[in-house]
């Protein structure tokens, strides 16, 4: 049975994702997909069966009515406040939802991103081989752009992904990196002060980049900072011409003009993801090989 659904309300930047267009970046599109990848796997695991693509909603939630049939969704991301009805349920967690039945997610206490998984299809067309929503290129999802109020999405049954097991981004401490094509363009001082001096996550945040605001001035007074323009990656901290360290996600640019000092590491990227405004972060290097390591030991 299908199913159709109406937002009843949506913050900034909530879209459709699915894991992402990959191979695209040599014709200038980056693979977009969920910010953090994890939650979206695990609200996927509370079903046990979901279709491919979900929402990815902001940390001012979202509202969603089923207006016609009946589904299962499953939710994860962050710390947030899950009601159906009158009734609050538990997060992560899964539901059923009825006609006429209506699951807000309200703002909790952690994260920027959380997620709605479906036992059915979202029904948009893919473009490039996935429905991820590509704000930046205007592509995907639903017409391109992000979801508002009074949208409706057609669920309908058809493909199944297998859900990965949960993979909830956890813990604290520092955010590890390799370090970068660019890093010996800054002194080393320089590196060793950015190993050991807190940044700050900034307001200044969307599906292509988040900007750190460095209050130990370590890149104050940098020079030499715009390159020749070559390929990034998500996870890229790019040091832009003014010396703020900006780090590149889902939704980053084909090419950059400014050196990248390292890259976060797969592991890591979904926390980062997930740190409001405010947040202390500290950076630590480890090496390719270890990176690679803790990236096969999460995906177990």
């Amino acid at each position: 049975m299908s199913a159709r659904l109406v937002i009843r309300r949506a913050g900034p930047l909530t879209t459709i994702q699915d894991e992402g267009r990959f191979g695209m970046l040599r014709h200038g599109v980056s693979a977009s997909g969920p910010m953090d990848r994890g939650a979206f796997a695990s609200a996927a695991h509370t079903l046990g069966r979901a279709g491919p693509a979900g929402i990815e909603f902001t940390s001012t939630g979202i509202e969603v009515e089923v207006v016609a049939g009946q589904c299962s969704t499953g939710f994860a991301g962050g710390a947030f406040a899950a009601r159906l009805g009158g009734r609050q349920v538990e997060w992560p967690g899964a539901v059923p939802l009825h006609e006429g039945e209506v699951l807000a997610i309200n703002p909790g206490r952690a994260g920027n991103f959380g997620y709605l998984r479906f036992d059915k299809t979202i029904d948009v067309p893919p473009v490039l081989g996935s429905r991820a929503t590509n704000l930046r290129a205007g592509i995907g999802g639903l017409e391109g752009r992000a979801l508002r109020a009074g949208d409706s999405l057609e669920l309908i049954e058809s493909e199944d992904a297998d859900p990965d097991g949960s993979r909830v981004s956890t813990g604290a401490g520092a955010i590890r990196f390799i370090w970068g094509l660019h890093a010996e363009v800054f002194p080393p001082a320089v590196r060793e002060r950015f190993l050991s001096e807190n940044f700050r996550i900034t307001a200044r945040m969307d599906r292509m980049g988040v900007w750190l605001d460095d209050p130990g001035g370590v890149f104050r007074g940098a020079s030499g900072l715009s390159l020749v323009s070559d390929a990034v990656v998500a996870g890229d901290i790019q040091i832009v011409g003014d010396g703020t360290p900006v780090v590149l996600m889902r939704d980053h640019q084909p090419t950059g003009g400014y050196p990248r000092i390292g890259t976060i590491i797969a592991a890591d990227l979904d926390r980062f993801a997930q740190m409001r405004p405010g947040t202390h972060v500290r950076f630590e290097s480890v090496s390719l090989a270890h990176a690679r390591s803790l990236t096969a030991e999460r995906s177990v």
